[in-house]
């Protein structure tokens, strides 16, 4: 791996990792719907000038169908799940939560795509699942259910992100990766537009918050679609997966920095855990351990 492709490596994880910081600073003004409507519309539209530059609109227009699908899947559903979460959860908590997309997304192909699973990849599985218990025990309280739901909001978000995998492999896998990405955000904000302003707050929304939405949508959303990507194309999905192992670090980094989270024993003890089920549960470290 280039030098060069590690240092987009870092900057997409600092920035993703920044995605629940920038969602604690917005949610309370817009509500969970609308934050995840407008974020979507404005990071998909974003990234139209790409397309029409690259001449690729024609592939939406080839697909639009499983296009919209995704765009429900794997950016609409997760991101009110998300969003809806962050608003009681620590942001460092929640980046780590957002480490079991792959182990969804495992676990999910195995079950729909039939996706061979050995007995260590397995193991990944009930390890990472376990590290979510280690990490959220606390707040699981039948006398607080703001909390329980949160959290079951926030392991409940990844599972669309592994359905949208699965259907875009068995879907999708001849489509230019950057047409799937900007026309699944536009065809989300879009399906979601009259729930949006529906569900617009009455109140006016501050200054900071709209800041916090343009990070989130252009920063977070559309430019780390762009880098992600690239890195997708220079070094493979293999090794370009393996940011979601340094995502948590920036994540729970930020929370400490402007919001004055504590790093807990129990937040470094789950985050263990988890990473290392979703290492096994993705075949990371038995590829490391054959090389």
């Amino acid at each position: 791996m280039r030098r060069t492709d590690v240092y987009t490596m870092l900057l997409l994880a600092a920035i993703w990792g920044g995605s629940f910081l920038f969602i604690r600073l917005s949610v309370e003004d817009f509500g969970p719907v609308a934050l995840s409507g407008t974020r979507t519309l404005i990071g998909g539209l974003a990234l139209l000038p790409i397309l029409f530059f690259n001449d690729k609109l024609s592939v939406i227009r080839r697909y639009w169908r499983s296009i919209i699908i995704v765009g429900l899947f794997n950016s609409a559903l997760p991101f009110i799940f998300f969003n809806f979460a962050t608003m009681t959860l620590p942001v460092g908590t929640m980046s780590i939560i957002n480490a079991l997309t792959p182990l969804w997304g495992a676990a999910i192909a195995w079950v729909w795509l039939k996706d061979r699973l050995p007995p260590l990849r397995m193991f990944g599985l009930m390890v990472g699942f376990t590290g979510i218990l280690v990490l959220v025990w606390d707040k699981l309280s039948f006398s607080d259910t703001t909390s329980t739901y949160a959290v079951i909001a926030g392991v409940a978000a990844p599972i669309f992100y592994g359905i949208a995998a699965s259907y875009t492999k068995k879907h999708l896998m001849d489509a230019d990766p950057i047409a799937t990405a900007a026309g699944s955000l536009i065809a989300a904000g879009i399906v979601m537009l009259p729930l949006t302003l529906y569900t617009w707050p009455a109140e006016p929304i501050s200054s900071s918050s709209w800041a916090s939405l343009l990070g989130l949508s252009m920063l977070c959303t559309a430019i780390a679609y762009v880098l992600y990507y690239r890195l997708l194309i220079r070094i493979g999905p293999p090794r370009a997966m393996t940011v979601t192992f340094l995502i948590p670090v920036f994540g729970v980094l930020w929370g400490t920095l402007f919001l004055g989270e504590i790093i807990t024993l129990r937040v470094v003890l789950g985050g263990g855990v988890i990473l290392l089920g979703t290492a096994l549960a993705t075949g990371v470290l038995a590829k490391r351990k054959n090389t």
